[in-house]
């Protein structure tokens, strides 16, 4: 039975097999890794996927979907809101203990559904994600450029980023109207060590008047919070590198700690 695309799940389908293939030797999938693949579909990377690998395990929150999946043994179908799944309880391959997350995002719920892979970093080799090019930017955007933002400070402080391929819309069915990429995603083993929702709160102050200098926006979140500390303000947000963002984060975190 024909699978008609559900606009409320964002769904496009990749559809172009020489994408399909770019997109899998990218990943390098090899036997015995522990992989979980987001938003599978109408499995045009599952198939490759799992011939490579062995077992693979997927997140579908489309019931119809999730239905053909479950016919192939190799298979472990999680029927669920990738947001609500916690990626810490599924099986990861020894030695190393790591996981291997891959996907074609929804693209209307791609951004959530990396802030919430950020908890799981730890626990995470690489990420390997289709997404909307205009994101896939918004991720890799150096300081003082128009496409730096929340974003890319949230991940750049945790994810050194590459995008290994451009996806034109010719590639899916339906085509969406949107040129797509894909990015490599891989945790630095040296980071800040910081409480997420802390830098979240942070960078969410700074960006809230983006046009304005810091002392407008940051400021007065700082004082609430009885930074006594340096911090040059007189910048708008896109301006300040990543590793300051996380070096403010770290200080307010220490001076919490010594109330």
């Amino acid at each position: 039975m024909k699978h008609i695309p559900r606009k409320r799940f964002g769904q496009h389908f990749l559809a172009d097999p020489a994408v399909i293939e770019a997109i899998v030797r990218a990943i390098d999938p090899r036997p015995g890794q522990a992989m979980v693949e987001i938003g599978p579909g109408l499995a045009a990377l599952t198939g490759p996927l799992l011939e490579r690998l062995g077992r693979l395990t997927v997140i579908e929150l489309d019931r119809d979907l999730a239905a053909r999946l479950r016919g192939q043994p190799q298979l472990e179908v999680i029927e669920a809101d990738a947001l609500k799944v916690d990626f810490a309880r599924l099986p990861v391959a020894p030695p190393a203990g790591k996981l291997r997350v891959c996907g074609n995002l929804p693209y209307n719920i791609s951004t959530p559904i990396l802030f919430h892979l950020l908890a799981f970093a730890d626990g995470i080799e690489d990420q390997h994600f289709m997404l909307q090019k205009e994101v896939a930017e918004r991720m890799a955007a150096p300081p003082a450029s128009a496409a730096y933002g929340r974003l890319s400070v949230m991940l750049q402080w945790r994810y050194a980023m590459e995008t290994v391929l451009a996806v034109p819309p010719a590639a899916f069915r339906p085509p969406p109207k949107v040129d797509s990429a894909v990015i490599r995603m891989t945790p630095r083993q040296q980071f800040a060590p910081l409480d997420v929702g802390d830098l979240t709160a942070l960078v969410r102050a700074a960006f809230s008047q983006r046009r304005k200098l810091l002392r407008h926006a940051l400021a007065p979140w700082l004082a609430e919070r009885g930074f006594t500390g340096a911090f040059d303000l007189q910048r708008r947000a896109e301006e300040v590198p990543v590793a300051e963002y996380v070096q403010l984060a770290a200080q307010l975190q220490a001076q919490r700690a010594h109330k």
